[in-house]
């Protein structure tokens, strides 16, 4: 079986590579020539390339990848097309849809398995790996994916091993920017809606926008909605069933109401399924935090609070609940002018030191600029690496609390790790 894969960003990539593990062949395109492909694994010793003007060809023995161009008779000799969740709906995807090409299509084991997908703005994978785990201790073999910016193995992922195994449930991360797609993709049972944030404008444009394509989502379907959840009438009209959760009784490990409120939307829909409560509260109140979200780690006299929180919707649940003396804040990607929110977030809560440093991108610069706007009379550094970030913590180690957070899931991990290595050999010491 060959497959096409159209777009190359983070779900494109994902598919390549799934679909190569999967033992098919695959002709991969994206009209941008200035991707980063290190991460696909390609074995670069067996690469042969072909370059042409602004066009780059790549081929191995059972892949061709071309960057700057699409070949349409590759893609039309292929027999299923893997397309960018962000070109569903386009006149390219619709062709295809129309033949029946789309690999959901052609592959649909994934639409028999029951099927519960956790949407939203913040909190999407830490209560997916609630449920995740709730459900495997009660027995179920749980098939579990979704958002590849969540740390999964992408959409298409789920269809692939769907084919090849004896599923209970399927579990899928949704990304906000992906609800169309995953719409016609897969058939849910049920859904969950952690909440509705400022995130991903530059998609969104507004709330407004925002909550309406989560309405049209939500059509027929049954679904979990906080009870704060605002809209709540509008997107209640528009589900077969609804059904409202609040924050878990439950102790957990995890700081912050926001925590208790996705403990409390697993709970809920684990109920939904009968599981035992005895398993539901073992689970939850045993849960410890998902790698990258927001864990608290202790260095001399500080709690240090770390993990991914990139909008200003993540910041200020944070913020509203704890002060900082000081706080580091991973800067977005040049594109994502809405994520320098989380400044005017930082900047409202009032701490002593603000520490910027590269997240996604480097755009240190534009968040200086920010900053400047909004008149921070504070002390602002620069961390322009993993060591300085350090040397900052250390510096501040002796206040009650910090927060490191912001954009950079993968540098904040490397910031967590870091810093535990740095206690464990300081206990160690002792």
């Amino acid at each position: 079986m060959r497959a096409a894969v159209i777009g190359l960003g983070v779900e494109g990539k994902k598919a390549f590579e799934s679909l190569l593990r999967n033992n098919w062949d695959v002709y991969a395109s994206d009209l941008s020539t200035k991707l980063n492909l290190e991460n696909m694994n390609l074995p670069v010793a067996d690469i042969n390339l072909l370059s042409k003007e602004k066009r780059l060809s790549f081929i191995i023995e059972n892949a061709m990848i071309d960057l700057g161009f699409t070949n349409p008779e590759e893609i039309d000799n292929c027999d299923a097309v893997a397309i960018s969740p962000s070109m569903f709906g386009t006149e390219l995807a619709n062709k295809y849809q129309k033949q029946g090409k789309l690999l959901c299509d052609v592959l649909t084991k994934h639409r028999e398995i029951f099927t519960i997908g956790i949407t939203g703005t913040n909190g999407k994978t830490t209560t997916v790996t609630m449920i995740h785990k709730i459900l495997e201790k009660a027995g179920y073999n749980v098939l579990i994916g979704g958002n590849g910016g969540g740390g999964f193995e992408g959409y298409y992922d789920l269809i692939l091993e769907a084919e090849k195994g004896d599923y209970d449930v399927m579990l899928i991360e949704v990304c906000d920017m992906t609800l169309n797609f995953c719409n016609y993709c897969f058939d849910f049972d049920i859904v969950g809606l952690t909440n509705i944030g400022n995130d991903h404008m530059n998609v969104h444009k507004s709330i407004e926008n925002y909550k309406n394509t989560v309405k049209n989502f939500f059509k027929g379907k049954e679904v979990f909605i906080s009870k704060y959840q605002d809209f709540k009438d509008e997107l209640e009209s528009s589900a077969r069933e609804t059904n409202y959760f609040k924050e878990t009784e439950y102790p957990l490990q995890l700081f912050g109401n926001f925590n208790k409120l996705d403990a409390g939307l697993a709970s809920a829909i684990s109920k939904k399924l009968g599981i035992d409560e005895p398993i539901i509260k073992d689970t939850l109140e045993n849960f410890q935090p998902v790698e990258g979200r927001l864990k608290v780690l202790h260095l001399n006299d500080c709690d240090i609070f770390i993990g991914k929180s990139d909008n200003s919707s993540a910041i200020h649940s944070i913020l509203e609940e704890k002060d900082f003396h000081a706080i580091f804040i991973g800067t977005p990607r040049v594109n994502e002018e809405d994520r320098l929110d989380i400044l005017n977030e930082v900047v409202n809560h009032n701490p002593e030191v603000i520490v910027l440093f590269p997240g996604l991108e480097d755009t240190i610069d534009y968040a200086k600029m920010r900053l400047q706007s909004l008149n921070y009379n504070g002390r602002i550094e620069i961390a322009n690496n993993l060591d300085e970030i350090v040397a900052f913590v250390a510096e501040f180690s002796f206040e009650d609390a910090i927060f490191i957070g912001g954009n950079g899931q993968d540098a904040i991990i490397q910031i967590q790790i870091r810093l535990e290595e740095i206690i464990e050999s300081i206990n160690k010491s002792f």
